[in-house]
């Protein structure tokens, strides 16, 4: 079984309405797809995939070596739990970057300006396909009250490697967790897997794809669809050989925001075709889910929903 993938470019054309339905589907059954002909060029990935691998080298590759999770591997006869075979900084508007890489600043400042872009309009895809309106999800994450403001929609970038492992059963890559934000765009090694979903019970391979962004919906959208959209489990594998390259970047809602199921997504027809209203999630304001989430990442998810409802 693979993971859907979609020409995002179809979206322009006479198969507009298959390819809409198509991604709702995958949002629907999958809560993960991968977009070929996305629109960010082929040129700017192969910088991004230079500038990563380097920073990676010269920067990050001896820190790792002597990290936590190399040091209990080593010293344990068991499962090692708890920690992550992961090398990983994060990338946002105003925190420090790495700056002894030539091109770094520059190409990813670029990749993030044209990967929210693209951010942008896969929502306006899911505003269409849930009968919202046009920038619904967009609003909703910036806090705007259905008015024109400041965009403080958090949107930041992971760049992670996972480096070859001589133990991979005695270690996660990444242990299995939902994603706490909005919408996830992945830009993953074409060379090197690792990265799976839970779907139907079992964990299901996402295949590399020359050159795809892989989509995933994060637990507000699953909110804000009260229901409709999931976020799915998800992990990654600690591999013997390879050092797999992932470049996930995070459109979140800003932290004041407050997320509840969207109205025309709550309410229902009965038989006597009277209103119902069949809302699912609470409403929260996303700084207190993030408190929540930050202790419990990597346990069920219905109880972060019960314990900011609480709140």
């Amino acid at each position: 079984m693979a993971i859907p993938v979609i020409d995002f470019s179809k979206l322009n054309g006479a198969e507009r309405a298959k390819t809409l339905a198509q991604i709702a589907t995958c949002c629907e059954e999958w809560g993960f797809f991968q977009l070929v002909n996305h629109g960010i060029s082929v040129e700017l990935l192969e910088k991004v995939k230079r500038v990563s691998s380097e920073c990676f080298k010269k920067e990050r590759e001896e820190k790792f070596k002597k990290s936590t999770a190399v040091k209990l591997l080593n010293e344990s006869n068991g499962k090692v739990e708890n920690v992550d075979w992961e090398d990983v900084f994060l990338l946002t508007d105003d925190n420090e970057w790495p700056s002894n890489i030539p091109q770094f600043r520059e190409t990813m400042k670029e990749y993030r300006s044209e990967l929210k872009k693209l951010a942008e309009r896969v929502m306006e895809v899911m505003d269409e396909n849930l009968g919202l309106a046009k920038g619904y999800i967009k609003k909703a994450f910036n806090n705007s009250n259905g008015e024109e403001s400041e965009e403080n929609a958090f949107f930041g970038t992971k760049v992670s490697h996972y480096p070859p492992c001589p133990h991979p059963e005695k270690v996660n890559g990444l242990r299995a967790h939902t994603d706490a934000g909005g919408v996830i765009l992945l830009y993953q090694d074409d060379q090197v897997d690792g990265l799976q979903i839970l779907k139907d019970g079992e964990w299901i391979d996402v295949q590399p794809v020359e050159n795809a962004i892989v989509i995933n919906t994060g637990d507000q959208i699953e909110v804000l669809s009260n229901g409709k959209y999931k976020s799915v489990w998800h992990r990654v594998l600690a591999k013997e050989n390879g050092n797999r390259r992932s470049i996930a970047s995070f459109y979140n809602p800003s932290l004041k925001a407050t997320i509840a199921p969207a109205p025309e997504l709550i309410v229902e027809n009965n038989n006597n075709k009277e209103e119902v209203e069949l809302s699912t999630y609470p409403a929260f304001v996303f700084g207190d889910y993030m408190n929540v989430y930050t202790e419990q990442k990597f346990l069920p998810k219905e109880p972060r929903f019960r314990a900011v409802r609480a709140m």
